[in-house]
């Protein structure tokens, strides 16, 4: 450090060599001034101040080293939990699309079904009514032939009813009797 002070010392004298008369005297102010500037060097040097200052630089350059450290850590991790929540984010969109692409083809599977459903429900109907008509058309068939054969009766009731008389009904009689009586025995 003594190495600094004397050229120091050499260039704070410099001004004073045109100050005229003796440049060593109490009564030049430059000295003066010169005098007190290497007092308070002397004092700094005495305390080490040069060293609390190195001290304090070093300490706020690893302070900042270290918050440099810190953040470069810090977004590392940033960058690391990002490609997390990317990878997990196109995870869940594929999932999605799984899901969706399973909903489509169950839908798919019960509209078939249903359509399945629908075509045996419409021709169980279909058989259905084919066999109520069936039935309707054995009931008219029936009660045609019902009626048919009560017109027919009325009508053989009333032409036997005119055209028979007593003797003739007395000699059915008894054939009808003699008839039932052979079937029998």
């Amino acid at each position: 450090m003594t190495r600094f002070i004397l050229p120091l010392a050499v260039l704070a004298a410099a001004p004073a060599h045109a100050a005229s008369g003796p440049f060593f005297s109490l009564r030049n102010t430059d000295f003066i001034v010169l005098l007190g500037f290497i007092l308070f060097l002397a004092v700094l040097v005495y305390f080490k101040v040069p060293g609390m200052l190195g001290k304090l630089l070093d300490q706020r350059a690893e302070g900042i080293q270290n918050d440099l450290d810190e953040a470069r850590r810090i977004r590392e991790e940033a960058q690391a939990l990002l490609a997390s929540y990317e990878r997990k984010s196109r995870e869940v969109q594929d999932q999605a699309d799984r899901i969706v692409a399973h909903a489509k083809q169950e839908a798919e599977a019960a509209a078939e079904a249903a359509k399945a459903d629908m075509t045996a429900s419409i021709a169980r109907r279909l058989a259905a009514a084919e066999s109520q008509i069936e039935s309707a058309q054995a009931s008219a068939v029936k009660d045609v032939r019902d009626q048919a054969a009560a017109v027919a009766v009325a009508a053989a009731r009333k032409v036997v009813a005119e055209q028979m008389d007593a003797a003739k009904a007395g000699q059915m009689i008894d054939a009808s009797i003699a008839e039932v009586g052979a079937k029998l025995h």
